[in-house]
């Protein structure tokens, strides 16, 4: 047996049949005399079992009764497997059809290879940094985790948490690979040992590179084998948890392989740098959630004291018709309220809605109205300025939430899911089901279009831009990976964004409807 395939599968059915469609597809291997494949299942509670036994039959199972862990996973299949290599393999990944055979040539030909990582690409078509890492030294994990790394994503010194300074068109020799796709050799895995099973996560596949360079082998990084990693969705690495549980993993790792004085340092810097990455989450989430509102309270005040003043003057030919106390004072209460406003019908809220940030200002002036409608003639002031200026506060709003979007697209998204417009690409077949499902969803038939495959990019790029679109879907599993990687580009450039949808669990990445 040339290779035994590692998956440890939890929860993701749609991904996991993709992965495994593209495994059938490798060329220069025959998934059913060259390979084994092992899908370990954590006591996954959607249908990928099922959609294993049926779908893929050949694909031997671990079916465990409880969530293992992914290390110990790992660790059962691997002591199974008969294949002269290993590769640990992430569901949520597709190969390029040659992936395989390149890599099995290229570590026949590097006996001394001990890792074998490949050229990663997310959903996008975007290159992946973690295809190739550098040892996270006290220095190197320091600036990654102070956010230096991304500063200086080419610097030797600060970039080597990635190896920004390595050309990612080239063979290098890595310090850690991927567990998203990590081959090597069963012998060497004998020899150092399996996954080290007290990391929880992030922390496996560092520790398992390391033995390997330990042991006198040497990690190489790929660039001619590609795949795509969607890279899940659950994680989240900007959260706290992400930032924690990297930590502690970190901190697993220099307990074991820095002692002394230069521990001691490698802890020190890490607590250090775990409450600066904290303390900048913490901020950037506030600001995310406050920067809105606070803009709108801001904004609505300087709109209403400029009416004044023009109001003022059309009306009543004075500047300064309306007092200080009302310039000062009364104007701040009315853009407090309007805001208040669109804080109860939840304006602010992502996905930011025209319709939303309308109602919340048309409750902030009915508001107003109510009380001064009660409130003594002393307080009583001009309605034009109520009704206006509230009118004129909501309209700029909306156009200052486009500027917002288009500075930062990733912290405001304009409308919202019904009025997405989709884009189907496959054979009619499976373009039916992936449209049955888009309207199960709540979306609009007349906002779904349909594209036969197989077609170019120029084509698809014409089609999302003449017809507006906002995703295209694409709807046929078994289509070749450069032409998965075209399409992700065409999308790209064309301003839409990408996914893929699988009959048996929906899409499979993209935006959730």
């Amino acid at each position: 047996m040339r290779l035994s395939i590692v998956i440890v599968n939890y929860n993701v059915c749609s991904f996991l049949e993709q992965c495994l469609r593209s495994i059938q597809r490798s060329e220069g291997v025959d998934y059913r005399q060259d390979l084994e494949v092992w899908v370990v299942d954590n006591a996954s509670s959607d249908d990928s079992v099922a959609m294993v036994k049926s779908g893929f039959p050949w694909v031997r199972r671990i079916e465990n009764k409880e969530n293992v862990g992914f290390a110990k996973a790992n660790n059962q299949a691997i002591a199974l497997s008969g294949g002269d290599y290993v590769l640990l393999l992430n569901p949520d990944t597709v190969l390029e059809e040659n992936t395989l055979s390149v890599c099995l040539a290229f570590m026949d030909a590097h006996p001394e290879a001990g890792g074998l990582g490949v050229r990663m690409l997310d959903g996008n078509g975007r290159f992946l940094p973690e295809s190739k890492r550098g040892l996270p030294t006290p220095e190197t994990a320091f600036y990654k985790m102070t956010g230096l790394a991304r500063l200086f994503p080419r610097s030797p010194r600060f970039a080597r948490y990635y190896m920004g300074h390595l050309d990612e068109g080239r063979t290098w020799e890595v310090d850690v690979l991927s567990g998203a796709f990590m081959m090597m050799p069963k012998r060497v895995l004998d020899k150092i040992g399996y996954l080290d099973e007290t990391y929880f996560m992030y922390g496996e596949d560092i520790d398992l590179s390391y033995r390997i360079t330990l042991g006198g082998y040497r990690n190489y990084y790929l660039p001619e084998a590609r795949i795509i990693h969607y890279k899940g969705e659950s994680t989240k690495k900007g959260s706290l948890n992400y930032v924690r549980v990297f930590y502690k993993a970190m901190e697993i790792f220099v307990g074991r392989y820095f002692t002394g004085t230069l521990g001691g340092v490698y802890a020190v810097l890490l607590k250090g740098a775990i409450w600066f990455r904290a303390s900048f989450s913490f901020c950037k989430r506030l600001l995310r959630r406050s920067f809105l509102p606070l803009w709108d309270l801001v904004w609505a005040y300087v709109f209403l004291l400029g009416l004044s003043y023009g109001w003022g003057y059309v009306a009543f030919g004075n500047w300064h018709y309306y007092g200080e106390v009302y310039r000062h004072y009364i104007l701040w209460v009315y853009a407090a309220v309007l805001v208040a406003g669109g804080l109860t019908v939840g304006a602010y809220r992502n996905p930011v809605r025209f319709r939303k940030t309308m109602a919340g200002y048309g409750i902030g002036l009915l508001l107003l109205f109510g009380f001064f409608a009660l409130a003594g003639p002393q307080w009583q002031f001009s309605r034009f300025m109520l009704v206006a200026g509230s009118a004129g506060c909501a309209l700029t709003a909306w156009g200052w939430r486009y500027v917002w979007h288009g500075l930062w697209p990733d912290w405001w998204v304009l409308g919202n899911g019904r009025s997405r417009r989709y884009l189907l690409a496959g054979r009619p077949s499976e373009m039916e089901a992936g449209g049955r499902w888009l309207e199960e969803k709540g979306v609009a038939a007349d906002h779904i279009g349909r594209m036969v495959w197989p077609m170019t990019e120029a084509q698809l790029r014409d089609r999302i831009r003449i017809d507006r679109i906002s995703e295209v879907v694409f709807c046929s599993p078994d289509v070749p990976f450069s032409d998965m990687v075209r399409w992700m580009e065409a999308c790209r450039s064309a301003g839409a964004e990408y996914s893929s949808f699988s009959a048996t669990g929906g899409k499979v990445a993209g935006q959730k409807i």
